[in-house]
């Protein structure tokens, strides 16, 4: 039988290249999985890799693309490291688009500067309120938040699909399940010209900055870690646990909102029932790959948009079916898990060999050479 056992101290270093083994370990596996699908490994991984972003326009595709992730991820990062697992990060997203399309729908004819920003508003105000549902459940009646969050995306994901077939469809769209186009006022303005790139890329990378502020230089950021760390020490140094789940939620919800108003108002410009191809849920591996730190978040951004891209440039040049990069998700969370596992934990051989007087159990033998500070 094989049995973990704890380490007796964990590296460091192997935690912050934990993520690095993962990626490699990935593409080992995908180099397989195309060898038996009969594709050139290296051609698929060029594809893959490097294709998308071959050219200037392919990187400001992939900064278009890693801006609703990385705001969703940043999110994250501040409820995991209260040990809060928000797993509707996708459904606060889709809230986000669903309230702020409201709004720019309301203001269609409306100019001026101010139109914009209430949009904005109205996003993060919907990501707020849908991330506050489950707070409030898990702060009153301590319900666990992994379940609710994670129904809460399907309930939400159905709420927006019932607008756009029915009240925000557009009377002109030829029946289409889209809003109508919004107006000018109400879209995001480009920051680079003859690109997508948008004034989201900027709001969110202030966002990133504005999360470190917040978890190394404030008071609150070091109440959420603490409680992170111990919820006891946490209690008994006086710290208001309940408030600081229910902030660490909002925020959380208020930033994937902002990413969803600024899909719609960014490259799509309208409300569709395809707002996102399931950016919530990858920020979660991001945030792990990340290690919940913003620099490794927005590296791990990077790589998951530029994923996303190359599975869309796979399904076009080799013909492989978009899940793919559904596929390479998988892995890399699997991966990065495992990795983690063996960081903190050693394998040992549990042998079990008939006595006299029943079963007795033999000294353990560890499966792994690996030793540490505490075994001597």
């Amino acid at each position: 039988m094989i049995k973990l056992e704890p380490r007796g101290e964990r590296s460091r270093l192997m935690a912050y290249l934990s993520p690095v083994l993962a990626i490699l370990l990935t593409m080992l596996t995908g180099v397989i999985l195309f060898s038996l699908l009969g594709i050139d490994p290296w051609h698929a991984l060029v594809t893959l890799l490097y294709t998308p972003i071959s050219d200037v326009y392919g990187w400001t595709e992939l900064a278009v693309k890693a801006t609703p992730i990385l705001l969703c991820a940043v999110g994250l990062s501040v409820v995991f490291k209260a040990q809060i697992w928000n797993i509707g990060a996708e459904g606060q997203l889709l809230m986000g688009g669903l309230f702020g399309s409201f709004m720019a729908l309301q203001l269609i004819d409306v100019e001026g500067l101010w139109v914009l920003p209430v949009v904005l508003v109205a996003g993060v105000i919907g990501g707020l309120f849908w991330a506050g549902i489950a707070a409030l459940l898990k702060v009153k009646f301590n319900t666990n938040e992994i379940l609710t969050t994670i129904m809460m995306n399907y309930i939400a994901l159905n709420i927006l699909l019932w607008a756009v077939h029915g009240p925000m469809k557009d009377p002109d769209g030829y029946n289409f399940p889209e809003s109508a186009m919004f107006g000018d006022s109400s879209l995001m303005p480009i920051l680079i010209e003859d690109t997508r790139v948008h004034f989201g890329l900027a709001l969110a990378l202030l966002a990133v900055v504005a999360v470190w502020v917040l978890m190394s230089r404030a008071f609150m950021g070091f109440q959420i870690r603490v409680m992170g760390l111990d919820a006891s020490a946490a209690r008994l140094s006086g710290f208001k646990e309940k408030r600081l789940a229910f902030f660490a939620l909002l925020l959380s919800g208020g930033l994937a909102g902002l990413a969803g108003v600024s899909e719609v108002t960014g490259p799509i410009g309208q409300l569709i029932p395809s707002i996102s191809p399931g950016y919530g849920y990858a920020a979660i591996i991001v945030a792990f790959l990340g290690r919940l730190h913003p620099v490794g978040i927005v590296l791990a951004t990077f790589l998951m948009a530029l994923l996303y891209m190359g599975g869309e440039m796979a399904q076009i040049e080799l013909g492989l079916p978009l899940a793919l990069t559904s596929l390479f998700q998988g892995l890399l969370l699997f991966y990065l898990l495992a990795c983690d596992v063996l960081i903190g934990f050693r394998l040992r051989w549990i042998s079990n060999t008939p006595g006299a007087q029943g079963s007795s159990t033999a000294p353990a033998q560890p499966l792994s050479t690996t030793n540490t500070s505490a075994q001597g």
